[in-house]
């Protein structure tokens, strides 16, 4: 398995893998959701304890033509046949921000939605479909510089405090709570 350390470019994936995520699978109540293995997103914090500064996350402002578009949201998408979701993370948090996994260190993950079930009124679907939410946090404990990709209107580094008041992508939104105080125990003890 490629290390976390390495930049996706550097991974040795075969061609044929790569993208082999990318579909529908089935979510509940007749819904799709993007990527056929899963899903996975990077939830990364910036801040020191020591220096008492206030923990900044970064959020995407998803482009209005994604799913769930003129959302806010993690930079993130659909998980290879390959991946871990820690890798799938990286490599897209690497293609919508620029964000180089070698300037990451990986706390922890949770997975924040699914599984979802196939559904046997739609077999062109996969099923069994998780979305994962990798926490980390920056390397030097700055704020990294981002370059967004077309998925993007906006990167932007938000304090913790301020995430609520953003127009939240619904999935994300519903996985916050949960997510802000598992973020709380691991910057406490990282």
């Amino acid at each position: 398995m490629p290390s976390l350390l390495n930049t996706p470019d550097d991974w040795p994936i075969v061609d044929v893998m790569r993208g082999d995520g990318d579909g529908w699978a089935a979510a509940p109540n007749g819904g799709a959701v993007w990527g056929k293995n899963g899903a996975a997103g990077l939830l990364l914090l910036a801040g020191t304890p020591v220096n008492e500064q206030p923990w900044h996350m970064l959020m995407q402002h998803r482009a209005a033509w994604t799913n769930n578009g003129d959302t806010w949201a993690l930079p993130g998408g659909a998980r290879d046949s390959h991946e871990t979701a820690a890798e799938t993370a990286m490599r897209e948090a690497f293609e919508e921000t620029g964000i180089d996994a070698k300037q990451i260190v990986v706390l922890d993950s949770v997975v924040t939605a699914g599984p979802f079930p196939a559904d046997p009124e739609r077999p062109e679907l996969a099923g069994n479909w998780t979305y994962t939410t990798v926490l980390a946090r920056t390397r030097s404990g700055e704020q990294l510089e981002t370059t967004a990709n077309e998925e993007s209107l906006e990167l932007r580094w938000v304090p913790l405090a301020d995430v609520d008041d953003l127009n939240l992508m619904p999935a994300f939104a519903k996985a916050w709570p949960g997510l802000k105080e598992r973020l709380h125990r691991l910057v406490v003890s990282h």
